[in-house]
Formats: structure tokens, sequence, C-alpha cells
């Protein structure tokens, strides 16, 4: 029963790891960008939360809508100008910017919040709650909701992306740049549109997190990024479905290391990672290009 629980503890983890990875996944299949800076935006979101939570006392769930508006206007404003600029000058431009601001970020969020941990929700009966399946099966409740709300982030996308105007546009612009502009599409508006639905991802990604475990400066390089990075790639690079995937076979691989022995945790899924990429580069649901 240990392993069975491993692999459902696995499961629900990876709702949040895809949930890490549908923004990143989304803005490389869009506009090509790879955000080295997507971790830190998260680690902001759960900053953010928690200043409007000190400040307002305002209940933690209600806080997280007010969180998703800032993060998505922060998107449309960094895409309109700063990513914008970048994406003029070449795709590895972006790279470069997209790492400055990773440390301008971290150096910030050091500055201005030390090193301390903080968390959301502390004391909240959603947070610590939990039940049983049989005698030694324990599920918290909190993984529970992160895992549903990861399905409704991804099957909204996939409506937004397949039935709504701007989600055609997106679509659009992203398979063809110039016959979307010639067709009257502004492709600047159509991008700022797509950060802003990416960084509102960001924003429930770092909420959650924030509430799972600790977040601190550091945090977001050092782990959100390196899972989300490895949720797309197993999942397959611009894939919203194979983001949830790619984040449900990390998680169940780390699970399963930590069964073996609780050091083999990050490894196990770090070599599951490695091994994608050595056997299937274009990831699991990817099919393999024709030549």
């Amino acid at each position: 029963m240990a392993w069975v629980n491993a692999i459902i503890q696995g499961i629900l983890t990876g709702g949040l790891y895809a949930l890490f990875a549908c923004g990143l996944s989304l803005m490389f299949g869009v506009m090509k960008v790879v955000n080295l800076a997507h971790g830190d935006l998260a680690v902001v979101a759960g900053y953010i939360g928690v200043g409007i939570i000190a400040s307002t006392h305002m209940p933690f769930l209600w806080s997280v809508p007010v969180v998703v508006v800032i993060m998505a206007a922060l998107g449309y404003a960094l895409q309109r100008t700063m990513l914008q600029t970048a994406l003029s000058r070449g795709e590895l431009t972006t790279l470069i910017v997209t790492f400055g601001l990773s440390i301008v970020i971290e150096n910030g969020l050091l500055q201005f919040f030390t090193a301390n941990t903080r968390g959301i929700g502390v004391g909240s009966s959603l947070v610590s709650s939990s039940f049983k399946i049989g005698s030694q099966i324990q599920i918290g409740w909190l993984l529970v909701v992160v895992f549903a709300l990861a399905l409704v982030v991804l099957l909204s996308l996939q409506y937004f992306l397949s039935a709504s105007k701007y989600g055609r546009l997106i679509r659009a612009v992203a398979d063809d740049r110039e016959a979307a502009q010639l067709s009257g599409a502004d492709y600047r508006h159509v991008f700022g549109i797509a950060a802003a639905v990416a960084f509102g991802t960001v924003a429930l990604a770092g909420v959650a997190y924030g509430m799972t475990t600790v977040i601190q400066p550091t945090t977001g390089t050092d782990t959100i990024l390196l899972f989300a990075f490895a949720a797309v790639v197993i999942g397959g690079l611009g894939s919203l479905w194979g983001t949830l995937l790619g984040g449900i076979v990390l998680g169940v691989a780390q699970q399963i290391g930590a069964q073996i022995n609780i050091s083999y945790e990050v490894l196990a899924g770090y070599v599951v990672f490695l091994a994608v990429l050595v056997l299937r580069p274009q990831g699991l649901t990817a099919r393999r290009s024709q030549s």
C-alpha cells in the first residue's frame, strides 16, 4: 500500500507541476519565448498574495483573483515593452533578457523581504486537513484541490484557444505572424494577451506553491523553474495537455524515488527527465517530425 500511496501522491503533485509549466508552455508555443524568469514571477505572485493578506486581512482564497489580475496586467505590460523589444532583436535575446529579469527579481525580493520563508493560508483547514482511503493511504485536501485547479486551468485554456476570438487570433499569430498581420491582426497586442494569460497561470502556480509549502526569494530558480522545465520537456514543448502528463510523470518519479530512499526524491525526477531527453527529445505527447 505504501507504493500505491506514493503513486497517488505523485499524480496529485503532478497537478502542481502542471500549473508551474502551463504558462511556460503557452509562451513558448505562441511566441517561442523561453522565459527564464518564470519561476521568479511565480514567487512574486506568492509574495503579492502574502502582502495583500497582511495589509487588508482578506481571506486568502479571496486574494487569489486579485493576484491573478495583478500578474495578468504585469504580463501584458512586460510583453508590450521589455519582451517585445527583445523579440524584435531575435529569440536568443529573450533568453538573455529574461535571465537578467530573473536576477533582478530575485535580488529585489531578497532586499525587500529578506531570505525568511513565508507561507500562504497558514492555519487554514484547507491547508492542513486530509482524508484516508483505507488504513494506510492519507491524502491532503489541498493537493486534490490543486490538481482539480490544474485540470480547470488546462480545460479553460484549451477552450479559450479553440473557441474564443482572441484564442483563434493567438493560434493564427503563432502559426504565421506575417499572414495574421496582413489580415489586420496586431500581433504585438495578441502577444500581450497571451502573456497576460500565461502570467495569470503563473500567479495561480505561485499561490498554490505558497500554500503547499513555503516561499523564499530563491525558490523560483532553485525549484519552480526547474520543475516547470522538466514537466514541459517530458510532456512536449508547446503542448498544454503534455504539461499535465509531464507533471504527473515527474511527480510519480519523485515519489517513487522517495519511497526507495528519501534522498532520491529530486534525483529520480531528473533521471526521468534526462531519459526522456535522450530517448524522446520531442516529449511524450509530440509526434515525431517527418523528413
